[in-house]
C-alpha cells in the first residue's frame, strides 16, 4: 500500500510542477486576443490535472474516485490540446513548449494506465 500511496504524491507533485511551467509559458503568448484566450484554457486545463487528482484523495467512493481520475485525463487531453495550438499557431517557439508538449503526453499515458488498472479492478 505504502507504494501506492508514493506514486500518488509523486504524480501530483509532478503534475503541480507541469501546471507551474505551463503557467509562467502562458505569459509568454503574445498580448493579443488569441494569446489571451489560449492562455487562460492552458492554464485553466493544465492546474484542473492536479485538483481533480487531489480532489480524488478525498472520493467518498471508488466511483468517485473513478470519476474524478477520468476528468484529470480529460483535462490533460485538453492541456495537451492547447499546447498544440500553440505550437501548431506559431504563438511561441521554444523547447520549453517541446518539453511540456513530451509532458502532456506522458502524463495522458500514465492516466491512461492508470483508469485501465482501476477499471480492471472493479
Amino acid at each position: 500500500m505504502r507504494k501506492i500511496e508514493s506514486y500518488k504524491v509523486n504524480l501530483i507533485e509532478r503534475v503541480k510542477i507541469f501546471s507551474v511551467v505551463v503557467i509562467k509559458m502562458s505569459s509568454q503568448l503574445p498580448k493579443n486576443p488569441a494569446g489571451f484566450t489560449i492562455a487562460d484554457q492552458v492554464v485553466r486545463s493544465s492546474t484542473a490535472i492536479g485538483s481533480n487528482l487531489v480532489e480524488a484523495q478525498e472520493a467518498v467512493s471508488p466511483k468517485d474516485f473513478l470519476y474524478k481520475i477520468n476528468h484529470s485525463l480529460k483535462e490533460a487531453k485538453e492541456t495537451k490540446y492547447w499546447l498544440e495550438m500553440i505550437r501548431d499557431a506559431s504563438l511561441l517557439e521554444t523547447e520549453e513548449l517541446t518539453r511540456l508538449l513530451r509532458e502532456s503526453e506522458e502524463i495522458v499515458k500514465i492516466l491512461i494506465v492508470t483508469l485501465k488498472k482501476l477499471k480492471a479492478k472493479n
